[in-house]
């Protein structure tokens, strides 16, 4: 566990500063604080090709664009996680950290410290933030990647996916740790159905064994299945939508709380809840809540119902798209 511990004394002990400067100053400050080589390898065109490729398998497995963090100094590590901090809510950015972290849990259970490595995450820059209106950046590796756009005071994190293996630590002087507890709402709500209701909110006796939109570039509505929000209970809404705020409450508070109130007014009625799978935990298990705008994918079933994958994907506004498209209109050095 040495190799993360310094790097965690690192993040922790700079990320407590002055978090209220905007996003263009600290990561114009990261991308200042870069030498030549880095640079060239941190900083993209903002149209570069792979902005929208992405994936949550280890970098071993998958070549990112970006620097990574094994080729930062302390500082630049400093400057890079204070920014993730600041794009972040703190239970977003503690997330994001124990995700890294597991990768010296998957090192120590497999013997295989180079696939299981958490310098093995890369940030990528896309437009130049000190200079350019609209720019955005991905902090992306094994079961983790968080993709920002910013245009003025408009922020999109989408697609976000965060995943966690093991789901809950086995052995070990951390036995019974869990990173993500999204599930727990997951069973709540399906558990406090009638059994009317689950005929409607089960769509499939076996889980899939992944999320079935895994690392697509863009994404179209999946069929409708599951239960409508509007043939819930009162209470049965309640958790529902306190499980999509589970997933809205890893970005900025205001951010998050914009969100839902914009699916509240919008697309309430259009929400729903589907399961597939075992209906107890320790065996494999799916859901996912799809309104108009949006889609959440949850699954538990690789490693004995011991592997989580959970992702918000945009339908529009994924990477940025709906805030591009609308900077594009209405700015007017583009009319």
């Amino acid at each position: 566990m040495k190799k993360l511990s310094l790097f965690f004394i690192i993040c922790i002990g700079t990320v407590s500063m002055a978090l209220q400067s905007k996003k263009e100053d600290l990561a114009s400050k990261f991308l200042s604080s870069l030498n030549a080589e880095q640079r060239t390898k941190a900083l993209l065109d903002f149209n570069h090709e792979s902005k929208p490729s992405w994936h949550y398998f280890p970098s071993t497995m998958f070549e990112r664009a970006g620097i990574s963090l094994a080729e930062l100094n302390i500082e630049q590590k400093a400057a890079l996680f204070k920014l993730l901090k600041n794009s972040l809510s703190q239970s977003g950015y503690d997330k994001a950290l124990k995700i890294i972290d597991l990768e010296n849990v998957l090192a120590a259970l497999s013997g295989n410290a180079s696939l299981r490595d958490p310098e093995k995450y890369y940030a990528a820059f896309y437009g130049n933030p000190a200079k350019d209106p609209i720019w955005a950046w991905s902090f992306e590796g094994h079961h983790l990647s968080l993709n920002f756009t910013i245009d003025d005071q408009e922020i999109s994190i989408a697609p976000r996916f965060m995943g966690a293996n093991p789901a809950t630590i086995p052995n070990g002087p951390r036995k019974g740790e869990r990173t993500l507890r999204e599930e727990d709402r997951g069973f709540e709500l399906l558990n406090s159905l009638n059994e009317e209701q689950k005929q409607k909110a089960i769509f499939r006796e076996e889980a899939f064994p992944n999320i079935i939109t895994t690392n697509k570039e863009e994404l179209s509505p999946l069929d409708p299945v599951g239960i409508k929000f509007e043939a819930l209970q009162l209470h049965q809404r309640s958790i529902l939508l306190h499980l999509i705020d589970v997933y809205l409450s890893s970005m900025p508070a205001a951010l998050a709380k914009k969100r839902m109130e914009k699916l509240k007014t919008e697309e309430l009625n259009q929400i729903r809840f589907g399961w597939a799978g075992a209906t107890s935990p320790g065996i494999g298990h799916y859901y996912r809540v799809q309104g108009k705008s949006f889609l959440i994918e949850f699954d538990n079933t690789q490693n004995k119902a011991n592997h989580i994958h959970t992702v918000w994907r945009d339908f529009d506004g994924d990477f940025g798209r709906d805030l591009i498209k609308e900077h594009y209109h209405n700015a007017d050095h583009h009319h």
